[in-house]
């Protein structure tokens, strides 16, 4: 019998706590599907999440981070349109001047209020249950 799983993958909200109003990292991406995106991407074998979440920070902005916590596993089976994919998502904090690389286009730090509307994936729902949390306390439900 041939078994077929979800691929794990990281994203993280990274906030630059150097920098009034603590604004997100936001990737533009190199590859499909195009638009912007949370730094983060697929965990490699023997790799752990939270490996990932750092490794894949700074390949693709350049900054050390600390992770504060995770937040949340997304798993809609269409998150990702090139294969079912689940996603530990991290909040982290960063200090200095990111540096688009790796599968990153560009990048550019957003205020929370002026998020493009042109994000891949689910980051939009993310970043949603993002604000709800960073304003309000209130978790995602599951």
């Amino acid at each position: 019998m041939t078994y077929r799983n979800p691929t794990p993958t990281v994203d993280i909200i990274i906030e630059l706590g150097d920098r009034p109003g603590r604004p997100i990292i936001l990737i533009e991406r190199r590859n499909e599907p195009l638009g912007w995106a949370l730094p983060g991407g697929f965990v490699d074998y023997g790799e752990s999440v939270e490996t990932a979440a750092i490794r894949e920070a700074k390949e693709e902005i350049g900054l050390d981070v600390e992770l504060i916590e995770q937040f949340h596993v997304y798993s809609d089976p269409n998150r990702d349109p090139r294969q079912h994919t689940l996603s530990v998502v991290f909040l982290a904090m960063a200090t200095g001047e990111p540096q688009a690389a790796d599968d990153a286009k560009n990048l550019e730090c957003f205020e929370f209020w002026r998020i493009p509307t042109n994000l891949c994936f689910d980051h939009d729902r993310i970043l949603k249950d993002y604000g709800r949390y960073r304003n309000y306390g209130i978790r995602p439900r599951i």
